[in-house]
């Protein structure tokens, strides 16, 4: 079945705020919490449903990113198709899921996994962050292909002590602040309030011996170069995932994602719709009248010959098919060239060119009938 707009999933219009979008999961979280429901498998997958749309929505971030370029903007980020972390919704809604261990068997029974602290599975290294990297291309490069080699800075495991954070010979052990959870509580009234451990960060262990090179943390930062296939027909804005080239994770873990946002240069010439071209070749008023042939040069540097009919007027548009943007890696059919003539009426004439223009206004009379004309006939 497809995804349902996270907007519609929590009932809230596009500009909702977050104090709005907080309320409507609440809401619904009550209404289809499974402790209400037990066994009703239509109310799980509500709940399910509601609860992945707050994990985006209810991050500027992940929003952001949905609200540009749809699921596709939260894939690879927690809580969007390509994996999920309810650390949030938990932070959110301690009161309506009654502490950790109601969280976390909520989590085993509906989304199939144990939990740690701050909503990661127990056992689970953390994995790295993911990565942007803004790509600017010719309009060339975008519309048949290319493959570039960019150049940018990741998080690494450490080459001194392996990626675990320890001197030779040290180790991890336990964080004495929160006993191994990764969590500290507070109470405030009647809830009780959990947050990630300042002094562990949540992991629940901390390094004894913490390596020099890397202070402990098992990374360090790293230039690196890496070749990004562009497709054919690849259009500004569009985004690119390269797996495991982000951040690596800590003691080890798998590393993130590195995203490239593509930006097209314009072109100084053609402009782009979809996989069709527009351009705007100028014709003379004696072309224009009498039809002819024009020759346009097309993307791909080839030379085209066009027909223009006789009594062609300002404006109208010639259709070359198939001389567009290529379809994307090929499975497409290429789109199409679309010609604006331009009718361009000579600033300065000549002696003779003037007599032959009297001659034609005597002859034909004056064609443009001097009245506004109706909004139909300017199309």
């Amino acid at each position: 079945m497809a995804k349902r707009d996270y907007y519609e999933v929590l009932g809230v219009p596009k500009g909702a705020s977050k104090d709005d979008i907080k309320k409507a999961y609440r809401k619904l979280a009550i209404q289809y919490h499974p402790d209400k429901n037990p066994g009703d498998k239509a109310s799980e997958e509500r709940f399910k449903e509601g609860t992945e749309a707050y994990e985006v929505l209810g991050d500027d971030q992940k929003r952001a990113a949905y609200d540009q370029f749809g699921f596709a903007g939260v894939e690879g980020m927690a809580g969007g198709q390509g994996g999920q972390d309810f650390s949030n919704v938990f932070r959110d809604f301690e009161d309506i899921f009654g502490g950790m261990g109601g969280f976390s068997n909520i989590f085993d029974n509906l989304f199939g996994g144990t939990m740690g602290g701050g909503g990661r599975r127990r056992g689970e290294t953390p994995r790295g962050a993911n990565l942007r990297y803004d790509l600017e291309l010719s309009f060339e490069q975008a519309v048949f292909g290319t493959q570039v080699e960019i150049a940018y800075s990741r998080d690494e495991s450490c080459s001194i002590c392996g990626g675990s954070g320890s001197e030779s010979g040290g180790g991890r052990k336990v964080c004495p602040t929160c006993q191994g959870s990764g969590q500290v509580r507070r109470s405030s009234g009647f809830f009780s309030i959990a947050s990630p451990c300042p002094s562990c960060g949540g992991e629940g262990h901390i390094v004894d011996k913490p390596c020099k090179s890397c202070a402990g943390s098992g990374l360090a930062k790293k230039k690196q170069k890496i070749k990004v296939t562009i497709p054919p027909g690849m259009d500004d804005g569009r985004r690119l995932s390269v797996a495991g080239q982000g951040d690596a994770g800590p003691n080890s873990g798998r590393p993130g994602d590195l995203f490239v946002f593509v930006h097209v240069k314009p072109h100084e010439f053609f402009e782009r719709d979809g996989y069709d071209l527009y351009c705007a070749v100028p014709i003379s008023i004696a072309k224009a009248s009498l039809g002819g042939e024009i020759t346009v040069p097309t993307i791909d540097g080839k030379k085209v010959t066009v027909t223009v009919p006789g009594g062609t007027q300002h404006g109208k548009m010639l259709r070359l098919r198939e001389e567009g943007v290529p379809g994307a890696n090929g499975s497409a059919r290429r789109g199409d060239m679309y010609i604006k003539l331009m009718v361009q009426v000579p600033a300065k004439l000549s002696r003779k060119g003037k007599e032959l223009l009297e001659e034609f206004l005597k002859a034909e009379g004056d064609v443009a009938e001097p009245r506004p004309l109706r909004l139909s006939e300017l199309k």
